[in-house]
C-alpha cells in the first residue's frame, strides 16, 4: 500500500507541475502586451509601462514562473488587478459558493444515479429498466443551462418557493445559503446523475454475470441478499471512478449555472475576471481549479485501492 500511494503521490507532483507550466505559457504566448491588454487600447505608453513594471513583465519568463509558483506555495496569489485585493482572498471567497454547491450536486447525483441504476439492472429488460434508461437519455441530452431555466419558471417565477437568483450569504445562516443553492445544484446534478445511473447499471449487470452470483443464488440467497451483500460492492469500484471525475467536473463545470443563478462562486469570479482582463486572478483560478481536479483523481485513486485489493497487489 505505501509504494502504491508513493506510485501516486509522485503522479500528483508531475501532473502539477506540469500543469503550472502549461497554465503559464499559454498566458506568455497571448498575441501582445499583457498589460496593455488589462489597460485597454487607449491606454498610455507611461501608463503601460508603469503596470508592465508592476507586474514583472520587465523580468524574464522564468523568473516570473519560479516567483508565482512560490508565492503559490506560500499561499501569495498576487493582487487582483482589477478588485484591488488579494487573489487569495477572493478565492477563498468564492469558494465557499462552489465547493458547497458541488457537494450539493454530487450528493443529489449519487442518491439519483445510485438508486436508479441499480434498480435498472434488478429489473433488467423490464418496464422500469426500458423507463430509467429512456428518462436517463433525455437528461443526458438536456444542457444544464436550459433546464437550469426551466427550474427557475417552475420553482421561482410560479409556484414562487425559492428565488430566482443571488445568494444571501452563509451569514445569514446554514438553511438560506442551502435554499439558494438547491435549484442550483439540481441544474448540476440532472445531467451527472443521468450519466451516472447508465453507468451504475451497466457496472450492475456485469457483476450479476459472474460466477460468484450464480454460486450465492445457488446456494439460496436472496436476489435482493445477492444485490446489496454481493454485487453491490463489486459493481461500485468502476463507478467511483467515474464519480470523481464528476465531482471534479462539477467543480470546475459551475461557471454557466452560477451566472443564470446570479451566485458570487468561483466560477462567475473566473467569468467576471476575463471580462476585467485580470489575468492575474484567470491564472491563479485556472491552476486552482486544475489543482482540484488531480487532487480529487488522487483521492478516487486511493479509494479504488481500498476497495479493490486487487489495485494494490498488481503495484506492488
Amino acid at each position: 500500500m505505501s509504494l502504491f500511494l508513493f506510485k501516486r503521490l509522485i503522479t500528483l507532483v508531475a501532473t502539477l507541475v506540469g500543469t503550472s507550466v502549461v497554465v503559464f505559457l499559454v498566458l506568455e504566448i497571448l498575441p501582445g502586451n499583457a498589460a496593455q491588454i488589462i489597460m485597454g487600447p487607449d491606454a498610455s505608453p507611461d501608463a503601460v509601462a508603469a503596470l508592465s513594471q508592476k507586474l514583472g513583465l520587465d523580468r524574464p519568463a522564468w523568473t516570473r514562473y519560479a516567483e508565482w509558483v512560490g508565492g503559490m506555495l506560500r499561499g501569495d496569489l498576487g493582487l487582483s488587478y482589477a478588485y484591488s485585493t488579494p487573489v487569495g482572498e477572493l478565492v477563498l471567497e468564492r469558494l465557499a459558493l462552489t465547493v458547497p454547491l458541488a457537494l450539493m450536486a454530487m450528493a443529489l447525483t449519487t442518491v439519483l444515479a445510485l438508486a436508479a441504476g441499480i434498480y435498472a439492472a434488478s429489473r433488467h429488460n423490464k418496464l422500469g429498466d426500458v423507463g430509467i434508461m429512456g428518462l436517463t437519455q433525455v437528461g443526458i441530452a438536456i444542457p444544464n443551462f436550459w433546464f437550469a431555466i426551466l427550474l427557475i419558471l417552475l420553482f421561482s417565477v410560479q409556484l414562487k418557493w425559492f428565488s430566482a437568483g443571488g445568494f444571501p450569504g452563509w451569514e445569514e445562516g446554514l438553511w438560506p445559503g442551502l435554499r439558494a443553492l438547491m435549484l442550483p445544484a439540481v441544474a448540476l446534478a440532472v445531467v451527472q446523475a443521468a450519466i451516472l445511473a447508465r453507468f451504475t447499471r451497466s457496472s450492475v449487470l456485469e457483476v450479476l454475470r459472474d460466477d460468484f452470483v450464480r454460486t450465492a443464488r445457488a446456494k439460496g440467497a436472496s436476489q435482493r441478499r445477492t444485490l446489496w451483500g454481493h454485487v453491490l460492492r463489486n459493481a461500485l469500484i468502476p463507478v467511483i471512478t467515474v464519480m470523481g471525475l464528476q465531482f471534479a467536473e462539477l467543480l470546475a463545470g459551475t461557471i454557466v449555472v452560477e451566472s443564470v443563478f446570479y451566485l458570487p462562486g468561483l466560477g462567475r469570479l473566473m467569468f467576471q475576471s476575463i471580462a476585467n482582463r485580470d489575468l492575474i486572478v484567470v491564472r491563479n483560478c485556472v491552476m486552482l481549479l486544475a489543482a482540484m481536479v488531480v487532487i480529487v483523481n488522487f483521492v478516487v485513486d486511493v479509494l479504488y485501492a481500498v476497495i479493490d485489493p486487487r489495485v494494490k497487489a498488481s503495484d506492488i
